[in-house]
């Protein structure tokens, strides 16, 4: 019983710093019923708090924006779609999503914390898109309501982290592909910034975890290469910023590389880092490594971009 009331009140006091922040409201994804979906009363969201302190969330089923303005003196009038990662079993909802929002609030943008469906069977007809289907509807959800946050329409990215960054790409690469009925209002992001991503679902190079979650214990050759997004990349795919540590034995670097080199052949903009050292799923959760360099190059990058201007 105590350690219930102990984890419980862990809960309260991480959801009030986090709402008693820069964040101005949380919105439902979704008007009316969500694409896909099967109701399933037993299947309820669950806050985790690890060992560390750190926070998780798990069995999402009503998709949501946080959202976080930032000061009217600071904005510069861009966006960032927020896609925090976990393996597509969990949200690491902290250092991955509230402490990168309030980052990108400093630099000017409004930043929307994307709370997506994780893929279930007992809760989907198809979870293979689900996350999909939430994250276009979060670029066609900013894009839609951009007027009345004073953002600029053609400066709407995303950014995801590890299994985060794998739904972030597959926005950045499958934005036209019809998933749902929605308006005509455009789901593109604008650029696409990828941190340690688990890019890939080939055997060699993919984050096994991720794959499984996301396409089942055995997916077919044709749904593997789908939702391998270097193989997607084409033309029309966004400017792109990466990320990877060489000693990250979670998410191998390749995934980065070789997204990287699919933009080059495409001729599309992209910048990649790699640091010697930093593992997996640093984010903005540690206080020293030259891994945490990555916001500074990332800053400069929005600027050469011309998304942000500079200081």
């Amino acid at each position: 019983m105590k350690w219930k009331f102990v984890f419980a009140l862990q809960i309260m006091l991480v959801l009030f710093f986090a709402n008693s922040s820069a964040q101005d409201k949380v919105v439902n994804l979704w008007e009316g019923k969500i694409p896909g979906v099967i109701v399933n009363s037993k299947y309820v969201e669950e806050n985790l708090v690890l060992e560390s302190g750190a926070i998780r969330i798990q069995k999402v089923t009503n998709p949501t924006l946080s959202v976080f303005l930032p000061e009217k003196e600071k904005a510069n009038g861009s966006a960032i779609v927020i896609c925090p990662g976990g393996g597509y079993k969990v949200l690491a909802i902290d250092h991955e999503g509230i402490q990168i929002a309030k980052w990108f609030n400093k630099l000017g943008f409004a930043a929307f914390i994307l709370k997506y469906r994780l893929p279930n069977d007992t809760i989907m007809v198809n979870k293979n898109v689900g996350p999909l289907q939430d994250a276009q509807e979060a670029i066609r959800f900013v894009r839609r309501n951009s007027a009345q946050w004073n953002i600029n329409p053609a400066k709407i990215g995303i950014i995801g982290f590890s299994a985060g960054a794998h739904l972030a790409s597959t926005a950045a690469t499958h934005f036209n592909e019809k998933i749902y009925n929605s308006d005509t209002i455009s789901a593109r992001p604008d650029f696409s910034l990828l941190i340690y991503p688990v890019i890939s679902m080939k055997d060699e190079v993919t984050h096994l975890g991720s794959r499984r979650n996301l396409l089942g214990e055995n997916p077919s050759q044709e749904l593997i290469l789908h939702f391998s997004n270097e193989e997607q990349v084409s033309k029309l795919t966004p400017p792109t910023f990466l990320v990877h540590s060489r000693d990250d034995n979670t998410v191998p670097i390749e995934n980065s590389i070789n997204y990287f080199l699919a933009l080059k052949r495409n001729n599309i903009p992209g910048e990649l880092h790699i640091f010697e050292k930093g593992g997996h799923g640093y984010g903005m959760g540690r206080e020293k490594g030259t891994e945490l360099q990555w916001t500074e190059m990332c800053k400069s990058w929005l600027i050469q971009r011309g998304i942000m201007l500079a200081d």
